[in-house]
């Protein structure tokens, strides 16, 4: 079973002023977790933060904290009834490990956590220090320990800490990407998850170069099959592919591994509005958007606040001019941390449209009758789009991805958090983030609940 901790960079600063103080000396804080756990994977997602106060610890010293721990049961009797994991965590200055004290207070302290919160199988404890990074355990109700394999930090930089390096010959496939962004960040991407739903137009080569940089598992989502009008822009689809109605998640995968760089793929030939989906991209490092469906950006927005994604959106719009020409071509890449704007809250759609889109999926008939009638405004999906303006907003947007994991601008990341090129009006502009969405911030953390992401289409089915 692999164990990551997730954290967005506000939770990791709230942090890190209470348990680094000036004095020097350690302090300690409690931290409430929402879970993701797929077969094989499960997470912690920092949630709620609690500090304890310095003034009621007994001890602080540069090497030790003492402090009463009947100050964590209004917090524990949270965790039972949101059925969430319990984090200690404190700070270290410089000391990479747990010490002796740090075991000893864990095997005290967890017996009595697992008897009040039932229903979790993990709680653990975590460690901050001085330059940000972080590691930490499970600890079972036996006091044993179990380190986590990941930490993650999602803020404007995305930061993942492993707690164990391994040190692997970079592949001679893979030495330019190594020279470019340095055998750490090759190392990272070869072992990261990442989402991507919708393999069409952008989806796919976007696919197309994440795989030829070594991304060690994809997961593909789309329902749709190959038509003789995808060819002129889905990457390395075939005639024989549209004559057989080939899923496009299949020629994909049959892509990725024919160049056997070591990539694993596991697809879904269904929309994101489906449980085993939602339930297999909660465990994903990041997350890329490349669906037309208002309804479906929504949702997957939504996904990565829950469970503390990272998350990348594409847009691509061609404008006709009504005389056979073209009034604009243009394409947008939003990055969205968890906790910070979204989608909505940037004004690329209204809960109005996403109300709209949902029905014309669901009950396509009402749909219909409610837009003839005015009750509803209808929603634009299908617009035309062509493989030069795709492939440049994809390769845009890995390098966006890449940008995150190994900042390499000269500016800060928080400067570029969403990106808008126009080929028809000659510009590529960049704005920073705006301020948390009001809808989807509060659901930061919360990680598997039922339904899930409070969506009642995503319920477990009942036979």
């Amino acid at each position: 079973m692999q164990t990551s901790l997730i954290l967005t960079s506000e939770q990791r600063q709230q942090l890190a002023q209470h348990l680094l103080p000036a004095d020097g000396c350690e302090a300690v804080a409690v931290v409430l977790c929402g879970m993701a756990q797929t077969n094989g994977c499960r997470r912690l997602i920092a949630r709620e933060i609690h500090l304890v106060p310095h003034d009621v610890c007994t001890v602080r010293q540069p090497d030790r904290v003492t402090w009463p721990t009947e100050v964590m049961l209004p917090w524990l009797a949270v965790a039972e009834k949101r059925n969430h994991a319990v984090l200690k965590i404190h700070g270290h200055w410089g000391f990479n490990r747990f010490s002796e004290t740090d075991d000893h207070a864990d095997q005290q302290l967890f017996p009595s956590i697992y008897s009040w919160v039932g229903g979790i199988a993990v709680h653990g404890s975590a460690v901050l220090l001085n330059d940000g990074s972080l590691f930490g355990r499970i600890v079972n109700e036996r006091g044993g320990f179990e380190p986590f394999d990941t930490v993650h930090v999602v803020g404007d930089d995305i930061e993942i800490f492993r707690y164990e390096a391994l040190e692997r010959e970079v592949p001679g496939h893979a030495r330019r990407i190594a020279q470019t962004f340095g055998s750490k960040t090759f190392e990272t991407l070869r072992r990261l998850k990442v989402g991507v739903v919708g393999v069409s137009g952008t989806g796919s080569p976007v696919v197309e170069q994440l795989a030829r940089n070594c991304v060690g598992t994809l997961v593909l989502v789309d329902p749709d099959h190959i038509e003789h009008k995808n060819l002129n822009r889905i990457v390395n689809s075939t005639w024989a592919d549209a004559d057989a109605a080939t899923l496009k998640v299949d020629v994909a995968k049959r892509a990725i591994t024919a160049m056997g760089l070591g990539t694993e793929v596991t697809t879904f030939a269904t929309t994101l509005f489906d449980r085993d989906v939602v339930k297999e991209l909660s465990t994903c490092d990041l997350l890329i958007g490349c669906m037309d469906t208002i309804d479906g950006r929504h949702l997957l927005n939504k996904l990565a606040t829950f469970y503390s994604i990272p998350y990348f959106d594409l847009g691509v719009k061609i404008v006709a001019d009504g005389e056979g020409g073209v009034s604009q071509v243009v394409g947008t890449v939003h990055y969205l941390r968890p906790g910070g704007s979204s989608l909505l809250s940037r004004k690329v759609y209204g809960l109005e449209h996403v109300r709209a889109a949902g029905l014309k999926r669901t009950d396509p008939e009402n749909y219909a009758q409610l837009l003839e009638e005015g009750y509803i405004r209808g929603i634009q999906e299908d617009r035309p789009a062509v493989v030069q303006l795709n492939t440049l907003l994809a390769s845009l947007a890995v390098n966006e991805v890449l940008a995150r994991l190994h900042p390499y601008r000269l500016d800060a990341n928080g400067f570029y958090n969403v990106t808008r090129v126009s080929l028809s009006h000659g510009f590529l502009t960049y704005e920073h983030d705006g301020e948390p969405c009001t809808v989807l911030a509060r659901h930061v953390g919360r990680g598997d609940v039922e339904p899930l992401l409070d969506n009642p289409e995503l319920s477990i089915k009942t036979k």
